[in-house]
């Protein structure tokens, strides 16, 4: 049996654009070239039925190594908690006081942007930073 190598992340959001770009930033990620035959993202947008506009959007590792990030547009909003999450990996290899300080940096990049702290987890050693993306979604600082 062949083992899948690659996978994508689909979100379920209200502004697919908006918070594709916001997970841009989060990440480093970049939005990936228009489809084959279209010049920008806009007349790629015009060229679709009105109920089609901004339907979804991407974004992708510009290393390759990452999953692709697709978001949908759904017409309800977000009504419990993540079943899934995202872990932003920015304390990895790092303990203690300087893991949480790595952790709090990276808290701080993201509030501006829209993120939302939700508290912070330490125990002397661990840390964990539970967010909320723009489109109230969890994921944590890691």
């Amino acid at each position: 049996m062949m083992s899948i190598k690659k996978f994508q992340v689909t979100f379920d959001c209200a502004e697919p654009e908006r918070l594709a770009r916001f997970w841009c930033e989060v990440l480093g990620y970049v939005v990936p070239p228009p489809p084959e035959g279209v010049a920008t993202w806009d007349d790629f947008r015009r060229s679709q039925s009105p109920e089609q506009q901004d339907s979804w959007f991407a974004c992708i590792d510009p290393s390759g190594v990452g999953p692709r990030l697709y978001f949908q547009r759904v017409p309800e909003g977000k009504a419990a908690k993540n079943r899934l999450h995202l872990d932003v990996r920015v304390g990895t290899g790092l303990v203690g006081e300087e893991r949480l300080a790595a952790l709090e940096a990276e808290c701080a990049r993201l509030v501006p942007l829209g993120a939302v702290h939700v508290r912070t987890l330490y125990d002397g050693n661990d840390s964990c930073i539970p967010m909320l993306d723009i489109e109230g979604n969890e994921f944590c600082i890691d």
